[in-house]
C-alpha cells in the first residue's frame, strides 16, 4: 500500500477578485500549495494528502494517519518564532499563525520520529522547530529562470544521508529564497553547503532531511522523495505490526 505523506502549505492568498465578482462571494483568504509537490510525491510512490493550517488541537489526530511528512516552501517566517526583536528591511509578509501551526506539526512529527523532507521555508522551519534561528536576508539568491533551471551548485559532506541519496558531492540546484539557516537548530546538522557558504541542507535523527532548493522541481533529485516514501513505507509497516 502507497504510504500517505501529508504536505504543507503555509501560504495564504487573497481570492481572486474575478472569481469574487463572477460568484457574488465576498473576498476571503485561500490556501496556495503547488501542484508540483504532489505530483512529485506521486510519482515517487506516495499518496498526498494536503493538511490545512487550521489550529493544533487535531495535529496527534492526523499525525495518527499518516506516514510522513514533507515540509513544503512558501513565506518568510516572522522572526519572533525564533526569538528574534529586529526585522530586516526585505523581510516579506508573515502569517504568525501559519508558522505556529507548521512549526509544531514538525516538533509532533520529530517526537514520533516520523520521515521528514523539508523543502526551502520548510528546511527553515524546521531548523525553527528544533530552536535554531535564521538569516532573515541573504543577497543573491532569489532566482530569476524557471525553477525547472538550475542556478548554483551545493556541496554535500560525505557520507551523509543526502550523499548516500543523491550519490554525488556536488548538486546543481535551483534557488528561490532569501532566508536560510543561521544557528543550527538541537539535533540537527550541517550536510550541504552553495559556494557562498550559505548552509543548503541539514539532517535530523531517522529520516530528518532539510534542503534549501526546490527539489520538486528538478526531475534529477526525484530520488529525495524516492527516499522519503521508502522511509514513510516502513513507518507504515510497524504501524501495521
Amino acid at each position: 500500500m502507497r504510504p500517505l505523506i501529508g504536505v504543507t502549505t503555509s501560504e495564504l492568498r487573497p481570492s481572486n477578485q474575478a472569481t469574487t465578482r463572477r460568484h457574488g462571494e465576498p473576498a476571503h483568504p485561500e490556501m496556495a500549495l503547488g501542484m508540483t509537490y504532489l505530483r512529485t510525491l506521486d510519482a515517487a510512490g506516495a499518496i498526498p494528502v494536503v493538511l490545512p493550517p487550521t489550529g493544533t488541537d487535531h495535529l496527534a489526530a492526523l499525525l495518527d494517519r499518516l506516514d510522513g511528512i514533507c515540509l513544503s516552501g512558501g513565506p518568510d517566517l516572522d522572526p519572533a518564532a525564533y526569538g528574534a526583536s529586529d526585522r530586516h528591511t526585505q523581510l516579506g509578509p508573515t502569517e504568525p499563525s501559519l508558522d505556529a501551526f507548521e512549526l509544531s506539526l514538525a516538533r509532533e512529527a520529530l517526537t514520533r520520529r516520523l520521515p521528514i523532507l523539508a523543502i526551502c521555508r520548510g528546511s527553515q522551519a524546521l531548523n525553527v522547530a528544533c530552536g535554531g534561528t535564521l538569516h532573515q536576508h541573504i543577497d543573491g539568491h532569489r532566482q530569476i529562470e524557471m525553477a525547472t533551471q538550475t542556478t548554483h551548485e551545493v556541496e554535500i559532506d560525505s557520507g551523509s544521508r543526502l550523499h548516500r541519496i543523491t550519490r554525488s558531492r556536488k548538486l546543481a540546484v535551483n534557488s528561490f529564497h532569501h532566508q536560510a539557516v543561521d544557528r543550527v537548530g538541537d539535533g540537527l546538522q550541517i550536510v550541504g553547503h552553495a559556494t557562498d557558504g550559505t548552509i543548503e541542507a541539514i539532517e535530523g535523527p531517522g529520516f530528518t532531511v532539510g534542503v534549501q532548493w526546490h527539489a520538486e522541481t528538478l526531475y534529477a533529485h526525484l530520488p529525495l522523495f524516492e527516499a522519503l516514501v521508502r522511509a514513510a513505507a516502513r513507518t507504515e509497516l510497524r504501524v501495521a505490526a
